[in-house]
């Protein structure tokens, strides 16, 4: 059954539909630990973490004005995680000169029981697509784990322009931008058309 609190959804032929959702902590905090915890998600750093301390962490993210969680479905099932925040309260905002209409993201597919080709793209697109649904975003910052080889193609796919690396905590990263415009010339590539248009829900 699709989620009514679902701010944006989208069918994709061959794929299903894709929809994103607030993150429930009550809810959706037991799936989060099992991905959490899966080497799938190693370069998230959180695989040590028990239940009770992924649901403090998503507490945390709740009471703060600069990040936000949300669930991805897949056919009304979890498959991914996005958070969303401000740059300027992360790591990556002493790293750079952080714009207004800047925004930080950090994704998560969830592990696959079955492969479904052209998935985690879809999934990608799904969350730039709802990324850029809020007017007041210019600019989409990452900061991947440089030996994070499996999401580095898929940046730049999307039109991320990779700019150094950068030392986090925890991790030697990628400094990496993808403006509106970089996106736009990225999606509008053959091998990268939109597939479905995206219904917002407000």
């Amino acid at each position: 059954m699709t989620d009514t609190r679902v701010i944006q959804a989208c069918r994709i032929p061959g794929i299903g539909e894709l929809a994103i959702t607030p993150f429930d902590i009550e809810r959706h905090v037991p799936t989060a630990h099992a991905w959490l915890r899966s080497d799938h998600a190693r370069f998230w750093g959180m695989q040590s973490l028990t239940a009770p301390q992924v649901r403090d962490y998503f507490l945390r993210l709740a009471a703060s004005a600069d990040f936000d969680a949300f669930i991805g479905l897949h056919d009304g099932v979890p498959a991914f995680l996005m958070e969303r925040y401000a740059p300027a309260a992360e790591a990556i905002g002493a790293h750079y000169d952080v714009q207004p209409g800047d925004i930080g993201m950090h994704v998560l597919v969830a592990p696959a029981d079955r492969r479904i080709p052209g998935f985690t793209w879809a999934v990608f697109v799904q969350i730039m697509d709802c990324l850029f649904a809020d007017t007041q975003v210019e600019r989409v910052v990452v900061e991947p784990d440089v030996a994070n080889e499996g999401i580095h193609p898929i940046n730049r796919r999307a039109g991320f322009v990779y700019h150094r690396r950068v030392e986090l905590p925890g991790k030697t990263a990628w400094f990496a931008t993808c403006t509106r415009a970089d996106y736009a010339a990225a999606r509008a590539h053959p091998h990268n058309a939109p597939a479905a248009a995206a219904r917002t829900r407000s």
